[in-house]
């Protein structure tokens, strides 16, 4: 293997440069993507990426789906009238329709497939909690739950949050069957917690009102590169760069863009040793449903990328964790990396398609998403008004920066082998879940599942 200089690592551990550019990010404020926020956001990344000695900076533009917030109510009529209107008791979520909608509101706890079985939603609003069940083999996403509520006749859909502090949750739910069919909203755990109660005594009946637009718009890649020039392997180191509009979008993921900029800048420092080009890639649109990751996929011949690194939610902790998507060569070039430089790294191996590796993943190309391992379930204070930069520490981002430029160094090197698989291999072995996941969000890439036979249009 090949180990990145000393020099290299002491300057990751001592830099100020991924915090002033996370700085810089969160005083954007909102990032949606598509809106002027993500224009000026991604300006932020390229004048990082050029600061950083990067050549061939670029900016690519593409069309997306967009989706503009307006105000959002839930109306109690009884047990007791009540109408829950402000930011930090009810918000929209994102790719959801504009309406008004009535009905009693049914508690299906976690939302898994087995609790709308036996729940009756018909003609109803349906509420799930943000969590997942410890016993559930995989984790339960919002889209999911908001499309078997739909599916099972629900008019609304009510997605609680698990975490306090009066902080309801965002996140899309149309993807790429934009909009949705039924109004959505998030509430606060505080919130959610009195209409649990309501239901639990069959008296909760609610008007859910949503206004927003659905309008197509323009979302932007940002990208540079460091290393050999010409028919070279290239590795890609990635994240996205939009953030929802609720908060400053620090840890997800202003926190993964700067270190996409701090990692590139590492690597310019040892630039003749690269055996392979890295590429620095920033996309946007990946909150609403992986467009920047996908336009990038599909406009580029992926056989010349060697392996992806897509970072995402890499700030709240020191601890570099990966999901490996059973890529094993592509995990041992990060355990002997990691092992090397005498730091831990985290390994888990399921196929996942949340993140902007999955563009990747799906063709068979080697990728992870690499993330800070934290304490607590689900996403924390991530896709609410709190996540903001107090919550993030310079130094786990010095830690992280050193650890993923090591692994990327090694990534890069000519002996380090790295084994593409077929789309077909990929597409047999992601979790049956994740298939059902995929297919109802409109994300299901393969013609035909095997093991059904069905068409995945």
């Amino acid at each position: 293997m090949t180990e990145v200089p000393e020099a290299v690592v002491g300057d990751a551990y001592t830099s100020t440069f991924a915090w002033e550019t996370l700085e810089s990010l969160v005083e954007v404020g909102n990032r949606m993507a598509g809106q002027d926020g993500e224009r000026e956001g991604a300006a932020v990344v390229a004048d990082a990426f050029a600061d950083a000695g990067l050549r061939e900076v670029e900016t690519n533009e593409f069309e997306v789906p967009g989706w503009w917030r307006g105000s959002s109510s839930l109306t109690l009529d009884d047990p007791h009238a009540r109408t829950f209107e402000a930011d930090h008791e009810v918000i929209a979520l994102p790719g959801t329709p504009a309406g008004e909608v009535s009905g009693d509101v049914v508690d299906v706890g976690y939302g898994t497939s087995q609790e709308f079985e036996a729940a009756d939603v018909e003609g109803k609003v349906a509420m799930a909690s943000s969590e997942t069940p410890e016993d559930h083999d995989r984790w339960l996403h919002r889209m999911e739950k908001y499309v078997a509520a739909a599916e099972a006749g629900a008019v609304g859909f009510v997605f609680r949050n698990h975490v306090e502090g009066c902080l309801p949750p965002t996140g899309e739910v149309g993807y790429h069957n934009r909009p949705g069919p039924i109004p959505a909203v998030g509430v606060s755990k505080e919130v959610g917690a009195r209409l649990a109660r309501y239901c639990g005594d069959d008296e909760a009946h609610a008007t859910l009102s949503v206004d927003c637009r659905n309008e197509p718009t323009t979302s932007r890649n940002v990208e540079a590169v460091v290393g050999p020039d010409g028919d070279v392997p290239e590795v890609l180191v990635t994240a996205h760069v939009d953030a929802h509009d609720v908060a400053e979008g620090a840890n997800d993921n202003g926190a993964g863009s700067a270190l996409v900029a701090e990692v590139g800048r590492l690597l310019a420092r040892v630039a003749e040793d690269l055996d392979a080009r890295v590429r620095l890639v920033t996309f946007g649109s990946e909150e609403i449903g992986l467009w920047g990751a996908y336009h990038w996929a599909d406009s580029h011949d992926l056989d010349a990328v060697k392996a992806v690194v897509n970072v995402d939610g890499a700030g709240g902790s020191r601890n570099l964790g990966i999901g490996a998507n059973e890529f094993d060569d592509l995990a041992a070039a990060f355990e002997d990396a990691t092992d090397a430089l005498g730091v831990p790294l985290s390994r888990h191996d399921t196929i996942s398609p949340h993140g902007d590796q999955w563009a990747f993943v799906q063709e068979g190309v080697p990728a992870v998403m690499a993330h800070a391992e934290s304490e607590g379930t689900g996403r924390g204070w991530g896709h609410t008004h709190a996540d903001t930069i107090d919550k993030l520490d310079p130094r786990d981002l010095r830690a992280m920066a050193a650890a993923l430029t090591a692994c990327v160094f090694e990534l890069a090197d000519a002996d380090r082998e790295l084994s593409h698989r077929s789309r077909e291999q990929v597409r047999d072995s992601i979790d049956d879940g994740y298939v059902e996941e995929l297919k109802r969000g409109g994300r299901w890439p393969y013609d035909e599942d095997p093991r059904t036979g069905a068409d995945g249009e």
